[in-house]
């Protein structure tokens, strides 16, 4: 649920043809750690997802002996995830898109999403793309209750710094954003018990 008041249907839309830009959607740590260069960043949001930690992390918050859990996009028709949207330069997009094929290379896959920004104009759609792990990727997790995903997250640690660190992370981020986001701040609570 956001706590910003966002109404699109009280604002005039507008949609940005794919050749306008390229727009890439984060919800997980390109919102807190982007490390990519961009020429735009705005708060954005999908609509018909959820974000959910049910991707198992061997290459950047666990080993593949003791994976973490990262969030992905779970389809949810009557809820929308919140995130950050990135306009990348149009000459530098191939090589970004390259990058970042790499650093979510644990599962995920690069797919079409349509993204909902709040700009100066009111309410703006644009064609973009996102990263999200499929069930049956060689490290789908998928739903466990939130202790089970509480105990893994508390006890892996990879290349990227502690599991622990990436759902706070995370859940800073979206408190800044002014986003509350339950799964996210249950998962924060259990961590803190």
């Amino acid at each position: 649920m956001l706590r910003k008041s966002f109404h699109p249907a009280a604002v005039q839309s507008r949609v940005v043809t794919p050749t306008d830009a390229c727009w890439i959607f984060g919800y997980g740590s390109l919102i807190f750690r982007p490390a990519i260069p961009f020429v735009e960043r705005r708060p954005a949001r999908v609509r018909g997802w959820t974000r959910r930690f049910w991707q198992w992390s061997t290459d950047h918050r666990g080993q593949p002996w003791r994976p973490g859990r990262v969030v992905t996009l779970a389809p949810a028709p009557d809820d929308c995830c919140w995130g950050i949207a990135y306009r990348l330069e149009e000459g530098e997009a191939e090589s970004v898109l390259a990058g970042l094929d790499v650093r979510e290379c644990g599962g995920y896959v690069r797919m079409g999403i349509e993204i909902e920004m709040n700009g100066e104009a009111g309410a703006e759609r644009a064609a973009g793309l996102t990263y999200q792990a499929w069930p049956g990727n060689r490290n789908y997790a998928g739903p466990a209750p939130i202790d089970e995903i509480a105990s893994q997250v508390a006890a892996a640690t990879g290349p990227s710094g502690t599991n622990a660190d990436y759902v706070r992370d995370l859940d800073a981020a979206l408190n800044t954003l002014g986003v509350a986001d339950t799964h996210v701040a249950a998962l924060v609570a259990k961590l803190g018990e």
